[in-house]
């Protein structure tokens, strides 16, 4: 019973944290205009201001039919009841990055979607740094407490290499990331030990 138990409660999981953009996402939609941007309230919103509204939208409140995939220098919406869709290009120079650490459990992501990307930490509070390697300027250096998704994102410069290290619970992990236009925008693989 112990072993069912465990593989449903896996299984569970794995459906939890799904949900992210891999890179071999969808082509860039074509804009049909703000009928999406309507649809889902967000019409007069520029990117950025999109970013943070949906990724701080908590889990149960998020709208089912609506996509949005972080590329690095777009944001793609898409609305999958009626297939319409449209791109808002983020700020020149800027580059979001969305980061869940985990402990137990993990999945693969490159693209971030802010509707459907779990990770394990929901509203875990963490230090989190990241440095410009170039320059060994922190960028960021603040307590966080991760969305309801279990993830914390930042606007960091366009075309940077940096290290993140995290740290939580007496736990900590690092990771190398780059801000330039081939590169992830979801970061999932730092575990924390």
């Amino acid at each position: 019973m112990r072993t069912v138990k465990g593989l449903v409660l896996a299984a569970a999981a794995a459906l939890a944290l799904a949900g992210c953009g891999s890179a071999a996402d969808e082509p860039a939609p074509a804009t049909t205009g703000g009928s999406v941007l309507a649809a889902y309230d967000l019409e007069g919103l520029d990117a950025r201001q999109v970013i943070d509204r949906l990724e701080s939208t908590p889990v149960d409140a998020r709208a089912r039919d609506l996509r949005a995939s972080v590329r690095p220098g777009q944001l793609l919406l898409t609305d999958s009841r009626t297939g319409a869709s449209t791109a808002l290009d983020l700020p020149a120079g800027q580059f979001y990055l969305s980061i869940a650490p985990y402990v137990g459990g993990t999945h693969d992501c490159f693209n971030h979607s802010l509707t459907t990307c779990r990770g394990e930490l929901a509203t875990e509070r963490m230090h989190l740094t990241v440095t410009d390697r170039a320059t060994g300027r922190a960028l960021v250096d603040q307590d966080v407490q991760t969305f309801d998704s279990g993830f914390a994102g930042f606007w960091l410069p366009s075309g940077i290499d940096a290290t993140v290290r995290v740290d939580h619970d007496g736990r900590t992990a690092t990771a190398d990331v780059s801000t330039g236009p081939d590169d992830p925008t979801c970061l999932t693989t730092m575990r924390l030990s």
